[in-house]
């Protein structure tokens, strides 16, 4: 059943995709994942991109003639963070704002907007064609923040519609009964279950501790543990990004870090162990309180089909920690890691776009 069940994984996360060539001509559906590191794109016209949430733009007109561009993203923005003033303009998976007049919301409003864009460019619609798009958000995103998501992509897609994140997962693999899914961004962990409706408010819990929170405690690790060891934020992320686990060590993770200059060689093995350890209490606390509230009859289904998406599901060994955690606090359970975690919410959402009918989306133009 395990075996099964994987395959249905793999197999289905490409539905969203292929779908693409059932539809018009005249329109290209989208379904974007909008999150606090990475923002993901599946297109119905193939097309499959993903991109760092961060936009740049020059600080003065030296920064300008040498980057001869108004405005970068991702990776390329970080690189040349010491010419740009960097935003990353969401957090815990929505823009981030302050008083309704603050000059920096306005400032993330616009970098929100601007990496919209970016992520609508990289699916690569024609210029004769409508963009038709759902967006992946929070399963608890307030409806300030939801306007506020609507607000910035207005201004790049013909007509846009919200959905939450998890259940975007979901709905990409048709599991949409007796299902639990787990999906742990940058900003928030999200957990939803299924059972063959719409979820409501009642099937839907967020915690915020997710891929920032790792980060965060890895960093306070080293500063305890490597004297005079300097890094990033950025540094940490992709430390945990390549070597993040929980459980046994697959095998011992040296780090060079620079000390006054002189890279320096660091073994982070337990420091990351317990970084990446701060995940797994609270997704058991969301997976026990929708368990919990469950129709007692279904309750054990519910717990054979636990589903792990996100970014924080490529942590090794996160799976079978959960797995374990489940067997000695609920009595058992089953956990299957999504085989597509960059674009298991952007599949999703390409998929509910395809479902839509046309008219819908006249609606909301």
């Amino acid at each position: 059943m395990e075996e099964q069940e994987k395959t249905m994984t793999e197999n289905e996360g490409n539905d969203a995709v292929d779908a693409g060539n059932k539809k018009d001509h005249g329109v290209l559906y989208i379904g974007m994942d909008l999150g606090t590191s990475r923002t993901s794109v599946s297109a119905s016209n193939g097309v499959r991109e993903t991109v760092y949430s961060a936009v740049g733009y020059p600080k003065d007109v030296v920064s300008r003639k040498l980057l001869k561009k108004s405005v970068l993203f991702g990776k390329e923005a970080f690189e040349k963070r010491m010419s740009v003033k960097l935003y990353k303009p969401l957090e815990k998976g929505v823009i981030k704002s302050g008083a309704d007049a603050d000059e920096e919301s306005k400032a993330n409003m616009k970098a929100a907007r601007d990496l919209i864009g970016e992520a609508i460019r990289l699916a690569k619609p024609r210029s004769d064609e409508l963009v038709y798009c759902v967006i992946g958000a929070p399963a608890e995103a307030s409806m300030k923040n939801r306007e506020a998501i609507i607000e910035a992509a207005r201004e790049h897609v013909d007509s846009v519609m919200l959905c939450s994140e998890p259940f975007a997962v979901a709905y990409g693999l048709d599991w949409l009964e007796d299902v639990l899914v787990c999906d742990i961004g940058a900003g928030t962990t999200d957990l939803c279950r299924m059972h063959g409706t719409m979820p409501e408010e009642t099937d839907q819990v967020m915690f915020e501790v997710a891929g920032d929170a790792v980060d965060a405690e890895l960093a306070k690790q080293i500063e305890a543990t490597c004297p005079g060891a300097q890094f990033t934020v950025q540094m940490v992320k992709e430390i945990k990004e390549r070597y993040g686990f929980v459980g046994e060590a697959p095998e011992r993770v040296t780090v060079e870090l620079p000390v006054d200059g002189k890279p320096t060689a660091f073994d982070l093995t337990d420091q990351l162990q317990k970084a990446c350890s701060v995940l797994i209490e609270p997704i058991l606390e969301g997976i026990k309180q929708l368990v919990a509230t469950f129709d007692p009859e279904f309750q054990q289904r519910l717990k054979n089909r636990v589903l792990l998406a996100g970014g924080g599901s490529m942590v090794k060994g996160l799976d079978s920690a959960v797995e374990k955690a489940m067997h000695e606090r609920l009595g058992g359970g089953k956990v299957i890691r999504i085989e597509e975690p960059i674009y298991g919410g952007s599949n999703g959402a390409l998929k509910i776009a395809h479902d839509m009918p046309e008219e819908f989306w006249e609606q909301l133009k």
